[in-house]
C-alpha cells in the first residue's frame, strides 16, 4: 500500500457540514505519519478565528439534519465541536494550519485574532509553491 508523506488540502467552505471532510482528510493522514498542510481561504478563513468557528452553521442543503448528523458524530466518538476538531489535528504534531492572506483580509482576519491551533496567515502564493507542489497530494474543497 502507497503511503502519502506530505498532503495539501486547500479549504474555502465554512460550513460544518463541509468543513468535516476536508478536516477528516487531514486528521486520518495525520494519523498515519502524513505531514499535512491546510490552506483555509475565503469564507473558510474565518473558521481560524473563535467567532468564525462560534458562527459556524450547516450548509442551507443540510440545515434541517444538523441535530442528526451531531448526533451521528457523538455516537461514532466524533468531534461535534470545531474548535474540538482543530485541536485533535494540533494533538497529531502533523497539521499546520494556515489562513489565506486575502481571505483574512476580505474578512478582517488578523494575526491576532487567530486560535491558538492556527499557524499564520500566509500568502496564498507561498502555500502552493512551498506546501502544494511539495506534497504527494493536494485535495481542493
Amino acid at each position: 500500500m502507497k503511503t502519502l508523506e506530505r498532503l495539501a488540502i486547500v479549504v474555502r467552505e465554512d460550513a460544518f457540514d463541509r468543513v468535516l471532510t476536508p478536516l477528516t482528510f487531514a486528521f486520518l493522514e495525520a494519523r498515519q505519519g502524513t505531514e499535512v498542510d491546510v490552506l483555509f481561504t475565503l469564507w473558510s478563513v474565518r473558521l481560524l478565528t473563535a467567532d468564525g468557528l462560534q458562527s459556524t452553521r450547516m450548509s442551507q442543503d443540510h440545515a434541517h439534519q444538523e441535530a442528526w448528523l451531531r448526533e451521528r458524530l457523538e455516537r461514532d466518538g466524533d468531534p461535534t465541536d470545531l474548535r474540538d476538531f482543530l485541536a485533535a489535528l494540533k494533538d497529531t504534531g502533523k497539521v499546520r494550519l494556515y489562513g489565506c492572506k486575502y481571505a483574512a483580509m476580505t474578512f478582517d482576519v488578523g494575526e491576532d485574532g487567530l486560535v491558538e491551533e492556527a499557524d499564520g496567515i500566509v500568502d496564498p502564493g507561498w502555500f502552493l509553491r512551498e506546501k502544494a507542489l511539495a506534497a504527494d497530494h493536494c485535495q481542493y474543497f
